[in-house]
């Protein structure tokens, strides 16, 4: 028991220093996102330094929920790869501990950080989303910092539009400055023209001063007919006023104005799983009487309107006392008239059935809009289900945590790399797998596409069945990443053959026939040259012999020493297998023939599709042959793989043109695997 303690310390002390890690990395890496997102807001402003730190320390507390769940899932990856790298998680294995106990120290520690989450969503966040909100709508509504540029316009300011010409930053004196002042309309503009000026700010930062020296001011004159003059096209007379030095006010608001926390209080961010409760049932029983409220007006006006007409109020009255009379009379005789509503429409021509049916149409559209659409009733719907959105997110974070470590562990001790490299890569894929479908689902449930629980547990029913998988595997020592195992599947699935391979002991066999280098007649300067090549060098000389002008015996020899030196001589021993290569050739000649039937049946209903009513076999028939194409291409490279191997680049040509033109791709590669079949050279002494 005190062994398996001593495992559950070090367990957690080989975890915490790397989660301590990744949880700074991810949550630096989405402080920066964020900075990036809003730089525009925040540049040009003269911010203080205290904003700017109040305003990042807020921005990273509510980016904690967004890097926590990664920064578990590439600790757990990272902590237990690290495990399988070191063959520690081998030995504890070995010890017999299962992956699950193993696990049990860090399942209780992310338990607890996962309550500790949903403990900060609800209690912290609330808090940090409205200080945060209204830190930032206070940063947008302040003005820019005032910097006019030299030789242009600058319109920062609202109503006025200044040039300077340039300026001295040492006596901060603009020269040549020009004003255009719109405050009091386009047509009231006035312009101001001087040598020089001095600008101010105010003590309350809410107006500029200008003083102007040595220039004149340009301005219309404000007369009583002068609405008229503009309707009839007159010249409007201006003034010109020279001055030495003039003082002018701009209002310019150039503080930072702080918005007041409690226009946010009764938002969805400021509020905690029962306040959230309290208002969705609140606005559902406010939504509940618009209902009911709408449904009567339904029921009395939307469909049957006519009966409001007056024209169609006296013709009821009428009929209902010719009813009455009849009732009262019933000896009289009385003719009670129905109409048939098809023999009434049989009356009218196509065109008015179609012209009224048009009203009728338009009449009812413009009723449910009216009525079923109104502003209150679908801001209280999005409102309703924001705050639903709110209360699934208090509980999605912790339940994150969770599927993410039992992601991270069993796919960290099943890969067995650990590191910042591979670990990084695949936690970065499956979190921006995550990120999408959290986003999807968010923006559905947002929308009112789907229901709100559904779009935002849609990234935890998405992935918990990846980690429930990964964990089972782990535990059972599957070998997932396994080539041959998924290799086996797809050609259980494509039905795909496979000759035979040499047993182990025919291979042996094989090499026992290799004679030894003492028994071939060769000089000792060529034998000593042989020992001193290394062993690819001399699987070349087996393979192409010829081409460097050599005989069987340096062949043999070559044989000779690798078999010395105890090297694999399985991919020499497989091409004197001609008889499972020479099968594989039958067999993607087969599987050829259906491929090309399945191309030219698709080449020809293709052509003829758009004058059948069979439309849609030709994508049917495209599937086929894209699976057939596939199957053929197996045993292809099945074939190279057992005679030569042919470039990547050959392969690639020869894959996208048999796709476009399978009879010529079909030619290409069969003259090939002919060539490369009779260029198999069987060793005499291997037979």
């Amino acid at each position: 028991m005190l062994k398996i303690k001593r495992l559950y310390t070090f367990i957690i002390q080989t975890f915490l220093p790397i989660f301590m890690m990744t949880f700074g990395i991810c949550l630096f890496i989405v402080l920066m996102q964020f900075l990036w997102k809003f730089v525009e807001d925040l540049v040009g402003k003269g911010l203080d330094n205290i904003v700017l730190a109040e305003l990042f320390i807020y921005a990273m507390l509510s980016l904690i929920p967004l890097a926590l769940p990664l920064a578990l899932l590439l600790a757990s990856l990272m902590a237990f790869g690290n495990l399988g790298e070191r063959l520690e998680l081998l030995a504890i294995k070995a010890s017999g501990v299962s992956l699950l106990k193993t696990m049990k120290p860090l399942i209780i520690l992310v338990a607890f950080v996962s309550i500790g989450a949903f403990f900060f969503q609800n209690e912290a966040m609330p808090r940090i989303q409205v200080k945060l909100r209204s830190l930032m709508i206070s940063i947008r509504q302040k003005s820019p910092e005032l910097d006019i540029p030299e030789g242009s316009f600058y319109s920062g300011i609202t109503n006025y539009s200044l040039y300077v010409k340039k300026k001295d930053p040492k006596t901060r004196i603009l020269k040549d400055v020009i004003i255009y002042d719109t405050s009091d309309g386009f047509d009231n503009m006035s312009v101001f023209v001087c040598d020089s000026a001095l600008m101010n700010v105010s003590a309350n930062k809410d107006f500029l001063l200008l003083n102007l020296y040595t220039g004149q001011r340009f301005a219309n004159f404000r007369q009583s007919g002068l609405e008229d003059t503009r309707r009839t096209n007159r010249f409007v007379p201006y003034s010109r006023e020279n001055f030495k030095e003039k003082k002018i006010i701009i209002p310019f608001n150039t503080g930072f104005d702080r918005m007041d926390e409690s226009n946010l209080e009764g938002t969805q961010i400021s509020k905690n799983i029962v306040q959230l409760g309290s208002s969705i049932d609140s606005l559902g029983n406010r939504l509940d009487s618009i209902n009911v409220h709408d449904r009567r007006i339904i029921g009395t006006h939307t469909y049957l309107t006519y009966r409001n007409a007056e024209s169609y109020v006296k013709s009821k009255n009428k009929t209902d006392s010719i009813n009455k009379l009849s009732q009262d009379n019933p000896r009289k005789d009385h003719i009670s008239t129905k109409i048939d509503f098809d023999s009434l429409l049989a009356t009218y021509s196509a065109d008015e059935l179609s012209r009224y049916m048009s009203s009728a149409a338009s009449d009812a559209d413009g009723s449910r809009f009216n009525i079923m659409e109104t502003t209150q009733k679908v801001n209280l719907q999005k409102n309703i289900r924001m705050h639903k959105v709110e209360w699934h997110r208090k509980f999605v974070l912790s339940f994150a945590c969770l599927i993410f470590f039992f992601i991270g562990a069993p796919l960290g001790a099943i890969i067995r790399k650990g590191g910042l490299g591979m670990p990084v890569v695949v936690s970065v894929l499956l979190f921006i797998v995550y990120y999408i479908i959290d986003n999807v689902g968010y923006k559905m449930a947002r929308d009112g596409v789907w229901e709100v629980w559904q779009g935002m547990w849609l990234s935890s029913f998405a992935l918990f069945p990846l980690g429930v998988f990964l964990t089972y595997k782990a535990m059972n020592d599957s070998a997932l990443f396994n080539p041959e195992a998924y290799g086996k599947f797809f050609n259980k699935i494509l039905f795909i053959k496979t000759p035979p391979k040499l047993t182990d002991a025919q291979r042996e066999e094989m090499v026992q026939k290799i004679p030894s280098l003492s028994s071939l007649s060769l000089e000792p300067e060529v034998t000593n040259g042989l020992k001193a090549m290394d062993s690819d060098k001399l699987r070349n000389i087996v393979d192409n012999y010829k081409e460097f002008n050599y005989n069987q015996t340096m062949q043999l020899a070559a044989l000779s020493i690798l078999k010395e030196r105890e090297a694999d001589l399985s991919d020499i021993t497989n091409k004197q297998d001609r008889k499972s290569s020479e099968e594989l050739m039958s067999l993607f000649e087969k599987s050829s023939l259906l491929t090309g039937i399945g191309y030219l049946l698709f080449i020809i209903l293709y052509l003829i599709s758009n004058f059948t009513i069979l439309d849609l076999l030709p994508d049917k028939i495209l599937i086929i042959y894209i699976i057939l194409y596939i199957r053929s291409f197996i045993y292809y490279f099945t074939f190279c793989e057992r005679t030569e191997k042919k470039s990547k680049k050959y392969q690639a040509f020869v894959m996208i043109l048999s796709l476009a033109c399978y009879p010529l791709g079909y030619f290409l590669m069969k003259k090939k695997m002919k060539n490369d079949l009779e260029n198999i050279e069987i060793i005499s002494y291997l037979k």
